[in-house]
């Protein structure tokens, strides 16, 4: 393989950042990671990101590419080896497809709930659930998306669910019921059992949560004021 010169500008406790450390590390290629301070964002992240100014950001022989989902795409195509995509097109669709429909429709809804406060959150966490249900049945019994191995949709959204159970704990409001919800809540662990290297790179519960808690005193204090 030719010399690769791989940077990733991220951020420890984001979940966008995450699925590219997982991509990243399921495919086995080294990488430089530079975390970003958010608040004083750094004239790299500036340069390579001028539209959006956020994390991730996957710097590849110079080359910037911003966005998460894009970026593992890039990935995908760029690295053929140890594959994350299934080779059957109809397959790879629907793993993209539920991949969108995670960031679309279940990611709103989970930060919606974090965010938000009264009738309006209340609203938010009932689609949420809606959605994460409609998840639920897609996943079934299986152990990951695509069955037998972790693949893309793990890699981009399997995350959600540590999350989810992170804003619980924070709102005290309930978003993924464990009796209706079995596979959703056994998700993200059978992930993190299943390959190792990615728990290395997974930030612990207990400091995710810590933190969030924090983010969420900010929120409601900017918000009242």
């Amino acid at each position: 393989m030719t010399s690769e010169k791989v940077n990733l500008l991220g951020y420890w406790a984001s979940p966008f950042a995450l699925r590219v450390h997982w991509a990243l590390k399921l495919k086995g290629i080294e990488y430089d990671y530079q975390e970003e301070d958010l608040r004083n964002k750094s004239p790299l992240l500036l340069q390579y990101n001028p539209v959006h100014k956020k994390i991730p950001v996957l710097v590849h022989n110079g080359k910037p590419i911003a966005e998460s989902l894009v970026i593992l795409e890039y990935i995908e195509e760029t690295w053929k080896h140890n594959p994350l995509l299934p080779e059957d097109p109809y397959e790879k669709a629907k793993a993209r497809f539920w991949a969108k429909f995670v960031d679309d429709k279940c990611v709103p809804g989970i930060f919606g709930t974090f965010a938000k406060v009264g009738e309006e959150q209340q609203k938010i966490a009932k689609e949420a659930r809606e959605n994460l249900k409609i998840l639920e049945g897609e996943i079934g019994k299986k152990r990951f998306f695509g069955d037998t191995k972790i693949g893309f949709m793990d890699v981009a959204s399997a995350w959600i669910i540590c999350w989810a159970q992170i804003v619980e704990e924070v709102v005290d409001i309930k978003l993924i019921d464990a009796e209706e919800m079995p596979s959703l809540v056994s998700w993200f662990q059978n992930v993190l059992e299943a390959a190792p290297i990615l728990k290395e790179c997974t930030p612990p519960k207990d400091k995710l949560l810590e933190h969030n808690k924090g983010f969420h005193k900010m929120l409601v204090a900017s918000a009242s004021s």
